[in-house]
């Protein structure tokens, strides 16, 4: 296996997909780390569970850098001691393998309540940057993507349904972030190690509540589905109601809607101090981006071409 300039675990995801081709682009050499290695595209896969400790090691030998993109929200049992057990393997093996520097892809912190599996995200940040290897964890709320699972649920609801009734829970407010941004900060995180652990805040461009994002996820197919607001919807009730109404994980739906019940705080530092040439890409821009790029399936066909077209195997 030749030697890798970074290993992305959860490289068959969303973001992990778009990430490969902005590294490979840089023309770093990138090795891609799945639980279950794709066949679908000729690439540099290998097998990193990190559930499976001993799939870590030969993962990322020979690596600079390790981005980790993995979330357990489809697992079931206790999802913050899975997160911390999965963070411990991560960072014990870079250690061991003279990994240079961790990249971690977590959430923000809650300003009221803290559900499960934001939690989780919380204690697996606090485990890589205490360990050894110098950490940058970088907190994005939602990513406005094609395929991003959260989106993914706002969109199916704001598309498919001419009335809404808006759950108090609704008010909670965060700042949602384009792809394109979370991208480039993940590619200036990797190529810009810090000598020392640090996290920093994604906020997007603009504060707002999730009701009001599922009005400019409309807006921007030009519809104005009737909003009215209801006392008593819980987020539990909500998730089993979201697994009729849209495509997205039911598991991993009913976590995103329990973490919905308090605001996402951006207080704390921002990466994007750290790149003051970057420009964030307009909500209503990256929004009727992701709907244009969401044609059941062909944008995940048009990544995997990307993929197969910049990277080469890995030398056995």
């Amino acid at each position: 296996m030749k030697e890798a300039d970074v290993l992305i675990l959860g490289a068959s995801g969303f973001l992990g997909r778009h990430l490969a081709v902005a590294l490979a682009d840089l023309g770093l050499h990138v090795r891609l780390g799945s639980r279950r290695p794709s066949r679908q595209a000729k690439g540099s896969w290998v097998a990193a569970d990190v559930l499976a400790p001993h799939t870590l090691g030969p993962a990322m030998r020979g690596a600079r850098v390790v981005v980790n993109l993995v979330h357990l929200m489809d697992n079931a049992g206790n999802l913050v001691r899975l997160e911390q057990q999965a963070a411990w393997s991560v960072r014990k093996a870079a250690e061991q393998h003279g990994v240079e520097h961790i990249v971690y892809l977590g959430g923000p912190r809650p300003e009221g309540a803290v559900s499960s599996h934001l939690a989780a995200r919380l204690a697996t940040g606090e485990v890589l940057r205490d360990g050894p290897v110098p950490t940058t964890e970088l907190r994005a709320a939602m990513v406005i993507g094609a395929h991003s699972e959260s989106f993914r649920m706002v969109r199916d609801l704001a598309m498919r349904l001419p009335v809404m009734a808006l759950p108090r829970w609704l008010n909670s407010s965060s700042s949602p972030v384009g792809v394109r941004d979370v991208v480039a900060a993940l590619v200036h995180a990797v190529t810009h190690p810090e000598p020392r652990s640090a996290w920093y805040n994604l906020p997007g461009p603009e504060r707002l509540p999730a009701e009001a994002v599922l009005a400019r996820v409309a807006g921007c197919d030009k519809r104005s589905p009737l909003m009215f607001r209801v006392p008593m919807v819980g987020p539990r009730l909500s998730s089993l109601w979201l697994g009729l109404v849209t495509d997205a994980n039911f598991h991993i739906a009913r976590k995103l809607v329990e973490g919905l019940r308090s605001s996402l705080s951006d207080d704390g530092p921002a990466y994007w101090s750290r790149m003051p040439d970057h420009t964030l890409q307009p909500l209503d821009e990256a929004i009727c981006e992701a709907l244009a790029a969401d044609t059941g399936g062909h944008w995940a066909a048009n990544i995997w071409e990307q993929l197969a077209a910049r990277l080469t195997p890995d030398a056995g």
